[in-house]
């Protein structure tokens, strides 16, 4: 299994990549460009607020700031550490608040490893409007867990702008702080309900687009993304 993880970008636009162990090609990277995954066949949604149940785990929670997003699989509520990753909580606060990531897709979903977001919209269109890049918080205590949320980056270690990413399993082996020359990605939180994690592996078990690829076959919409403490 391939274990990189490549932002998709335009052609114009730096790569972002998340490097994890293991080898192989990527469907980014060199040969005929594929063509692009279906629309999702429920591109809008009428809901509007988070789940009763999503309420109550944000107001139990003891974490600074809880988050709830809503895809086309389902709810996510994750709580976020402010205390440890401050300049990376509020970076991804400022992009809910401006509701940068609604209507944005899981633009790359690798099973097993990660799903990714924050980027781009339908028909894979990269989103435009992004701020400036943020300071890297990686060797601040949190880790690559299964359930964490953390920020996508490229090759330098303060270049994480809007996208982040779902680890799906555990990947601190793989993608935390090792040292200055290995500065991993940095962790702000982590979902907090028993749905949140049945979303995340539902996107993360949805149908690849052609054999080897890290694209679902249908777009998984996030429809919104709200700020509930």
């Amino acid at each position: 299994m391939n274990k990189s993880l490549i932002l998709r970008a335009s052609a114009m636009s730096a790569v972002l990549f998340l490097a994890a162990c293991g080898g192989g090609g990527d469907s980014s990277s060199g040969g005929s460009t594929p063509t692009k995954p279906k629309a999702n066949p429920n591109p809008t949604t009428t809901v509007t607020a988070c789940s009763a149940a999503g309420i109550t785990a944000a107001n139990a929670s003891t974490a600074g700031a809880v988050v709830c997003m809503l895809t086309s699989d389902g709810e996510i509520v994750v709580e976020l550490d402010k205390a440890k990753a401050p300049i990376t909580t509020a970076n991804f606060l400022a992009y809910v608040n401006n509701k940068f990531y609604d209507n944005t897709i899981f633009h790359r979903v690798v099973p097993n490893f990660v799903v990714q977001g924050g980027g781009m919209t339908t028909g894979f269109v990269e989103k435009t409007g992004q701020s400036a890049a943020i300071k890297l918080e990686s060797n601040v205590g949190l880790s690559n867990k299964a359930g964490t949320i953390a920020m996508a980056r490229t090759s330098a270690a303060d270049s994480a702008t809007s996208q982040f990413y779902f680890n799906t399993v555990d990947n601190s082996a793989s993608l935390d702080y090792k040292n200055d020359a290995a500065p991993g990605y940095a962790v702000f939180g982590k979902v907090i309900t028993a749905e949140s994690t049945a979303t995340i592996n539902k996107i993360n078990g949805e149908t690849q687009f052609y054999t080897g690829a890290d694209t679902p076959a249908t777009e998984v919409v996030l429809y919104w993304a709200k700020q509930v403490k």
